[in-house]
């Protein structure tokens, strides 16, 4: 067997996946690029092709295959294209490891094909487990599969944990930066714009999560992922606002004991403990001084204001298909956002009006899953025009 873990990267062009790279570039003995794809970034998909040479790459965009198959045509990599695909290159034999870097519902289906090959999980999609988090977690377990988290948050609590699996969890503290409104009120958030939305105060990420990670749908999002990841329940999850994005995540345990994950915000630190562990690999990215950083602050989170926050804790507590509707709506949301199509605030009421009008089903199957996803991405687009 070889010792370097053969990775394939879902949605290499975007943030997580870009960095990613990075990680690989930085131990060419410990990891390759087995497979590459993106959805409609081909320009940057053939440059990544040229520099990783990996096995494979998928263009999700079928009207694009045929520029980058022509653009790979000198070198010994295969080019596929297509939904089906992604789902199919997932479960190769030379596939070691997948990390889903794909925005949004699109890595659920791939996330599933690549379990039921027996295929370890670097999880960098959170969607996955909003949308079929009981599913996810009872097709891992009854394949064997380790799902290993990359969000920093997710990834802090992991790391946590390492060494106390057998101790029970009294609560988790999942860290919020607060974004780039932290302390506003509503007055002020009806009168933003999309650019100011997407300055993040202190992360590089792709629009979608800057938006969520804006309204606190990020942090919502993360809070369902977490029941999932880690068997808890509802009342085992807080949320507080540390504006410096230093400790990423913190768990309490029975005695009182708390334990925290810090360090500067940078992606690459969980995506390469994802992709080694059990072992930590060494790294040049930049130390964490306590010296920058005399003073750290934390606040309850205002839940008022950023209803998305609300929403995705009582999606939590009602269960069956609720958070997938709540993840549909948003996506639309944040989309028709971006598209200056709604207002700042209308993302919450869009989400919040497509949640009740989509009926439940307490125990959803895949099929019901994907079916409550469809309709409330209808229901959802019917709002907006309406209003």
């Amino acid at each position: 067997m070889s010792t370097i873990k053969r990775v394939a990267i879902l949605g290499s062009t975007g943030s997580i996946g870009t960095q990613t790279l990075e990680v690989l570039s930085q131990h060419p003995d410990k990891f390759q690029a087995e497979v590459l794809t993106a959805q409609n970034n081909q320009d940057l998909l053939i440059k990544q092709a040229l520099l990783f040479k990996p096995n494979v790459v998928v263009i999700g965009n079928e009207d694009l295959y045929q520029e980058v198959k022509e653009s790979l045509s000198a070198y010994p990599i295969k080019v596929y294209t297509g939904q089906q695909a992604l789902a199919d290159v997932v479960q190769m034999d030379t596939v070691d490891i997948v990390l889903t870097a794909l925005v949004g519902y699109a890595g659920l289906i791939p996330t599933l094909k690549a379990i039921e090959a027996g295929k370890p999980i670097a999880l960098a999609n959170k969607e996955t487990m909003v949308v079929a988090g009981d599913l996810v977690t009872r097709m891992a377990s009854k394949n064997a599969v380790n799902i290993y988290p990359v969000d920093s948050e997710h990834s802090a609590i992991f790391q946590c944990l390492v060494g106390e699996f057998h101790n029970p969890i009294e609560k988790i503290i999942l860290t919020a930066s607060g974004g780039p409104f932290r302390g506003k009120d509503r007055a002020y958030l009806s009168k933003v714009t999309k650019a100011q939305a997407l300055k993040h105060p202190n992360w590089d990420m792709g629009a979608k999560i800057t938006i969520d990670s804006a309204s606190l749908m990020n942090k919502g999002l993360e809070v369902i992922e977490a029941k999932w990841l880690f068997g808890l329940d509802i009342d085992q999850i807080e949320v507080i606002v540390h504006p410096q994005s230093i400790i990423h995540s913190l768990v309490q345990f029975e005695d009182g004991s708390i334990k925290a994950q810090l360090g500067l915000p940078d992606m690459r630190i969980p995506i390469q403990f994802a992709l080694s562990y059990p072992e930590r690999v060494k790294s040049n990215f930049p130390r964490f001084d306590f010296m920058d950083y005399p003073n750290l602050q934390f606040e309850k989170p205002d839940m008022e204001t950023f209803k998305n926050l609300g929403l995705a804790f009582d999606a939590l507590k009602k269960g069956g298909n609720t958070a997938c509707a709540l993840n549909a709506a948003n996506e639309i949301a944040v989309a028709a956002f971006l598209q200056d199509r709604i207002k700042f605030l209308e993302m919450s009421e869009l989400i919040e009006q497509s949640i009740e009008k989509i009926g439940f089903i307490e125990s959803p199957g895949l099929d019901d899953l994907i079916q409550t996803d469809k309709e409330t991405r209808i229901l959802s687009e019917r709002i907006i025009s309406r209003s």
